[in-house]
Parts: structure tokens; sequence; C-alpha cells
């Protein structure tokens, strides 16, 4: 049975969470409140800031089960923020590291997972903070085993492409997305947080992969 065709495990994105919350929220907490004001490459006209507080408000939407109609969508997104504009840093960290505590458990009540992509977008946006951070590790760290088993759930929900993943950085093939009858599976060959750069629709300028099969345009999960 491959990673993909897995049963569901409804604490994975808890975990994952858990852990993203334990190596992150100590390093924000340690820089000096202008670095909060960087830009992050991946998030266009958003500073670190507004992707942490991006990222807090959908985690206490869903601890709280606040889901009015249009949640999420862009201007949504843009309405949490300016909500927090006079918010102090700390507030917004405190607020976030909440959500990452007590998102989990609510998420794992949903039995068809329909939530477990906000555990692994938020986990994608923390890669975005160290990359607008300069830190390192960005889509990386303690919390990647989780979020790649919650990636190849994620598109094989979402019928992306069947595409075997061969990782520099992990030792078994991965498998994502769905089986066709008329196609090959595609292949990809590099790091794993090229993999999920390629999946979320951020950039791998300058960076060595190869990819057959399929077109990046294919992948992304969010285009």
């Amino acid at each position: 049975m491959t990673a993909a065709d897995e049963v569901r495990d409804p604490t994975l994105p808890g975990r994952l969470l858990a852990v993203e919350r334990d190596a992150l929220l100590p390093l924000l907490r340690s820089r000096p409140d202008a670095d909060l004001a960087l830009p992050t490459p991946a998030c266009p006209g958003w500073t670190v800031r507004d992707v942490l507080a991006h990222c807090s408000a959908v985690l206490v939407r869903v601890v709280e089960s606040r889901f009015e109609k249009g949640v999420f969508s862009p201007e949504s997104n843009e309405r949490d923020i300016a909500e927090r504009a006079e918010w102090t840093n700390k507030r917004v960290l405190d607020e976030l590291e909440r959500g990452m505590t007590e998102a989990g458990e609510v998420i794992a009540e949903r039995a068809d997972g329909a939530w477990d992509p906000i555990a692994f977008g938020e986990w994608v946006h923390a890669g975005d903070v160290r990359d607008g951070l300069g830190e390192p590790g960005a889509y990386t760290g303690e919390g990647r085993p989780h979020a790649l088993t919650l990636l190849a759930g994620i598109t094989r929900h979402r019928g992306r492409p069947r595409l075997q993943a061969d990782l520099d950085d992990v030792d078994e093939p991965l498998h994502l997305g769905v089986v066709s009858g008329t196609r090959t599976p595609a292949r990809f060959i590099g790091d794993s947080a090229t993999l999920v750069r390629l999946y979320t629709g951020r950039a791998v300028d300058g960076v060595s992969y190869e990819l057959t099969g399929a077109a990046v345009e294919e992948l992304n999960l969010y285009g």
C-alpha cells in the first residue's frame, strides 16, 4: 500500500500543527518586531506578519467553527489581516499558538478529511515565513513526514495525476495523485521542498529537479 492509498489518520493534522508550533513559535518570538514587516516572496503583497495573521485567523475559525459565507476567499483573508492590523505582534503570535494547539482536535472530527488541507496549508505558510525571514528549513523540518503524507492524500482527493516522487532526502518513494487506466504515472526526481513548492505554486527558479509525464500546472493544488 502506498502513502497515497493509506487510510486517513485523523490525528495527523494535529500532530503536524503541534510539531510546527513547537519549532516556529520560539523562532518568531525571538525575532525583533521589524523582521515581521519583511516581505514574503511566496505571498506577493503580504509581509511575514500578514501571513501569520492569516494563519492565526484561519485556525481560530476552525477552533470556533466560524465558517460564514465566503470564508477563506481572498477578500475574507484580507479582512482577517486588516482586523488584526492594530494588534501587537505578541497578540498575533498568541492567537497563532492557540490555533495550532487547538485546531487539530477539531480537524480530526471531520471523518471525510475535508479540513486536513488546512493543516497542510498552515505548514506551507510556515515555510513561506521562514523563506521571508531568510531562515533555513522552509518546507522541510520535523513536520515533513506528516506534511508529505497529508500532501499525498490531498492530491488523491483533488484528482491530480498519479506521480511517483523519488526524493533525494526521503528513503522511500512517495506516490501521489490518482491512478488512471489510460495514463502512465508521472515521475519526479528532486528534493522534498521542491516537490512541495511545485504542488503549492511556489517558485522553483534555479532549483535542479526532473519532472516527466506531467506539466507543472497539473500539479498545483491552488491553480
